[in-house]
């Protein structure tokens, strides 16, 4: 049992920028985060600068419009989680792009990056086959900043 119980606090609907990027802003939370953190590692390597945002809460989601400023600041967005498609991505593009109205700043579509579309494994193996991992967090990122400069970034394969 942790000796800090009661004295650490989380603030509800609190976003916090893990990374700070100027190219794209990277929604997620979670074990996801994890994935995310390795992804923007490498992305580094490619001179790909990734704001790195873990939402901490979905229900409350961002009081504090972290994410629609993140996106003021990078113009582009990436929603990633482990959910089935249409799940907590949607959930959470939606939120921003529609109810903050994230879209008059965004110079890219934006994009969610979810599990594959067919029943979860039931074991840690199967989750290589059925959840998003960072190399599909780094291809779903290079293809988007390829889009949007293929000059920069041009097609790896």
């Amino acid at each position: 049992m942790p000796a800090n119980i009661g004295e650490y606090k989380i603030p509800l609907g609190q976003p916090e920028i893990l990374r700070e990027g100027t190219d794209i802003t990277l929604v997620t939370y979670g074990s996801c985060v994890r994935i995310a953190e390795d992804a923007v590692e490498q992305l580094k390597d490619f001179n790909i600068s990734v704001e790195l945002i873990d939402v901490q809460t979905l229900i409350p989601f961002d009081r504090s419009k972290t994410i629609l400023e993140s996106i003021k600041k990078t113009n582009r967005v990436l929603f990633f989680d482990e959910d089935v498609p249409g799940g907590a991505t949607a959930y959470m593009m939606q939120k921003v792009v529609e109810d903050e109205e994230a879209y008059y700043y965004l110079d890219s579509e934006p994009h969610t990056l979810a599990a594959r579309e067919h029943r979860p494994a039931y074991a840690t193996d199967g989750d290589y086959f059925s959840n998003p991992n960072a190399e599909d967090v780094f291809d779903t990122i290079y293809e988007i900043m390829h889009e949007a400069d293929p000059v920069k970034y041009p097609k790896l394969y």
